[in-house]
C-alpha cells in the first residue's frame, strides 16, 4: 500500500520489501528474477492456504464482517474501499518522497533494487507480493489475533537499517490497519488484495524512475530523461 530491507536490500528479502513501497545488492533485472521472487511468494500462499484450509477457516472471507454483508456485495463494497485505500496511499508517497527526510532515504535505499527492471519484472513482483502478504497478514492473521496486532506484526516485519527504519515501520503498520480494516469492515480480501497491488505497482515504478536525492530531482527514463 504500498508495503524496506535495510540491509542495504541485498537478495530476494529486499525485492519483497522494496514492493511494499510501493522496501544494494540484487535488483529485479528480468522476468526471469522475478518469476523466482513470484515463486516464493506462491510457496507462502500455498503454504498460508493449507494452513487455513486445516484450520477450517477461508483466509478470503472474514467471518461476522462488521458490515453484515456477504458475496457480491461485500467484494464490490471492498473493491471500492481498496481503490480509495490505494489511491489515498499513492498520493500521500508521492507527499512524503518530496517533503519527508526518511521517505527520502528510503527511496535513495531502495531505489538501486529495481533501477534495471522491466515494467514486466515490476508487475510480476507487484502482484505475487501484493496477493501472498495479503492471504498471511490479513487473510490468516486478522482472524486469529485481530487487527491491530496483524497490522503490527506487518510492521515489524518491514525493518530497514539506517535512516529511515522507524518511519518505514510506522508507514508499514498503518498501512496494514488500512488492509485489515478494509477487510474487517466487508469480509472480503478482494479490496485488501487489488489496493496492495496497484500500490506495488505504481509504487514500485515510481521508486524505479524518480531520483529523490536533493539537488538532483530528475526522472530517469533513457534518452529521454530531463529535468523535472
Amino acid at each position: 500500500m504500498l508495503v524496506g530491507e535495510g540491509r542495504h536490500a541485498s537478495g530476494s528479502h529486499a525485492r519483497s520489501d522494496a514492493s511494499t513501497w510501493s522496501t544494494s545488492g540484487s535488483h529485479v533485472r528480468s522476468a526471469g528474477s522475478a518469476a523466482a521472487v513470484a515463486s516464493g511468494y506462491a510457496a507462502v500462499t500455498i503454504a498460508t492456504v493449507a494452513l487455513a484450509s486445516w484450520a477450517g477457516a477461508n483466509p478470503f472471507v472474514a467471518a461476522d464482517p462488521w458490515l453484515g454483508a456477504s458475496g457480491l456485495p461485500a467484494a464490490l463494497v471492498s473493491a471500492g474501499l481498496g481503490a480509495l485505500v490505494a489511491a489515498a496511499t499513492i498520493a500521500a508517497t508521492r507527499v512524503l518522497v518530496r517533503r519527508a527526510g526518511w521517505a527520502r532515504a528510503l527511496h535513495a535505499d531502495l531505489r538501486p533494487v529495481v533501477r534495471d527492471s522491466s515494467d514486466t519484472a515490476l508487475l510480476v513482483v507487484a502482484v505475487a507480493s501484493g496477493i501472498g502478504e495479503e492471504i498471511l497478514f490479513r487473510g490468516l492473521l486478522v482472524p486469529a489475533v485481530g487487527v491491530v496486532a496483524a497490522a503490527l506484526v506487518f510492521g515489524l516485519v518491514h525493518q530497514v537499517r539506517g535512516r529511515a527504519r522507524w518511519g518505514w515501520m510506522v508507514w508499514a503498520t498503518v498501512m496494514g490497519l488500512a488492509f485489515g480494516l478494509v477487510f474487517r469492515v466487508t469480509g472480503s480480501l478482494v479490496g485488501p488484495m487489488l489496493a496492495h497491488v496497484a500500490i506495488n505497482a505504481v509504487n514500485l515504478r515510481l521508486l524505479r524512475d524518480v531520483d529523490p536525492e536533493p539537488g538532483r530531482p530528475r526522472r530517469l527514463g533513457g534518452l529521454l530523461a530531463r529535468p523535472r
